[in-house]
């Protein structure tokens, strides 16, 4: 993917993402969404358990499986329909993509300074404060357009 097709799909998922303003109110309840529903809606696990066309043993280890994270998503999708919901399914990062972009590349291009500094402290050479941060930010720049998934491979 080109570097400016990169930027528009972060700047797309990032508007996309915005609109879960709060991500920590849609975190699953203590009991599973599939427990909570079923019971707001006055449900037993017996007539779930028919809806989806397995025991009710069977939906209890479903609901189970919610809570301990072993549940496939197709399993939660059934169930879902079952209970007449919809399954929303998203990554939501803790930043916007663009600042982890540049997070990553500011990491990194610091790094390579700090080995080019290295080397110049070693031949006896200087380079002065505004140099350096003019140098950080093109490399930082440089990484952020160029690198696409090299910007990930260092640790």
């Amino acid at each position: 993917m080109r570097a400016q097709d990169r930027a528009m799909a972060r700047r797309q998922l990032d508007k996309r993402l915005i609109a879960i303003e709060n991500p920590d109110d849609l975190a699953r309840p203590p009991r599973g969404w599939v427990k909570a529903i079923r019971e707001a809606l006055g449900m037993t696990a017996e007539q779930l358990g028919a809806r989806l066309g397995v025991s009710q043993v069977r939906a209890l280890a479903l609901e189970k499986g919610e809570v301990t994270g072993s549940i496939t998503l197709a399993s939660l999708e059934r169930a879902a329909h079952a209970l007449d919901c919809r399954l929303v399914y998203a990554l939501v990062p803790r930043k916007p993509l663009a600042e982890l972009v540049e997070e990553r590349a500011a990491k990194l291009a610091g790094r390579r300074l700090q080995a080019t500094r290295h080397t110049m402290a070693l031949e006896a050479q200087s380079v002065d404060a505004a140099e350096e941060a003019a140098q950080l930010k093109r490399l930082k720049q440089e990484l952020i357009d160029k690198a696409g998934s090299k910007l990930w491979e260092e640790q």
